[in-house]
């Protein structure tokens, strides 16, 4: 395929994919870790491999992708920006040529989204985003995934956001304008969102809140990150004072709904911006969270390569 191609589908914001196809990535990934935890042999991506670019170190987004992969029948190539060139001694655009025909698919985990769509402009194959500053959409097609296996549809609920108006935030406002919940969002001043980087439409999917508390009223899941993102780490201390009224407690979690889940992206950091016993609480999911990353990026490789199967 050449470049710009319209038969390539990329994966880069929450919002390249429609509702339909979501419906159709959560059935599969339902029936894709089915056969994982049965054993059964599952190989549809046999002779087909996977470039995985890291200039963002990870743990879950590496063992993910990587497993996932290797559970699929393809193969993986691991590439960091020591030992590559991209963006270093080469155009973004030269490595995405070069790279893109020598595989079937490319991850990519960095900095500015920017860099990840120039890639994917000069992409012969998928470009999927382990996550930049701006995004995050692989974990929250996990994070739906979750709620949909523990509760069922996430139309019409309520999520509530605590903490730093980030990707992830960004990445939770596209998916609830898109499949047709609202996200209840309480940030510190200084740290709010903006509806220009989160990619809506309108402010009709989120309401913001100054009291985080109010914004987990009624929450059918509460959830945040780390107060400090990678990349942010010379505002460390001004954040953690910013932030202090922010960490998710068990009040907080008792004015949410009866059956409210929990949820955090990991690693998360006891005391800050979550209680110990509301992360390893009853109400918590975060372990199947994380787990569900794989499932559905299996889903998600799958779709992206092959198409509707069945």
């Amino acid at each position: 395929m050449k470049p710009g191609n319209s038969l390539i589908k990329h994966y880069l914001q929450f919002k390249d994919l429609r509702a339909p196809e979501y419906a159709y990535l959560f059935e599969r990934a339902a029936i894709i870790k089915q056969r994982f935890k049965n054993y059964e042999k599952y190989q549809p991506l046999a002779d087909r491999t996977l470039a995985m670019i890291f200039e963002k170190a990870s743990t879950r987004t590496r063992v993910s992708f990587e497993a996932g992969m290797y559970q699929m029948g393809g193969s993986v190539v691991h590439l960091t920006t020591d030992g590559s060139q991209l963006g270093r001694s080469e155009p973004i655009e030269d490595s995405a040529k070069v790279i893109s025909r020598m595989v079937d698919l490319v991850m990519i985990r960095t900095y500015e989204q920017a860099k990840i769509a120039k890639f994917a402009a000069n992409s012969r194959v998928p470009v999927i985003n382990g996550l930049t500053n701006e995004y995050h959409p692989c974990q929250i097609l996990a994070d739906i995934f979750t709620y949909i296996e523990h509760r069922g549809s996430i139309e019409g609920k309520v999520v509530a956001w605590v903490g730093d108006g980030n990707n992830m935030a960004n990445t939770w406002l596209q998916a609830a304008e898109l499949l047709g919940f609202t996200v209840h969002v309480s940030t510190p001043s200084g740290y709010e969102i903006d509806p220009q980087v989160a990619g809506i439409s309108s402010k009709d999917c989120y309401k913001v809140f100054k009291d985080p508390m109010d914004a987990c009223r009624g929450a059918n899941l509460v959830t945040t990150d780390v107060w400090t993102s990678m990349g942010y780490e010379a505002e460390n201390e001004a954040r953690k004072k910013a932030f202090a009224d922010w960490c998710v407690d068990a009040d907080m979690m008792a004015v949410a709904k009866p059956d409210a889940l929990f949820m955090h992206c990991l690693p998360a950091h006891r005391g800050e911006e979550v209680e110990a016993e509301v992360i390893d609480g009853p109400q918590s999911v975060v372990w199947d969270e994380a787990e569900n990353r794989m499932h559905v990026q299996k889903a998600l490789m799958e779709y992206l390569l092959i198409g509707r199967v069945g």
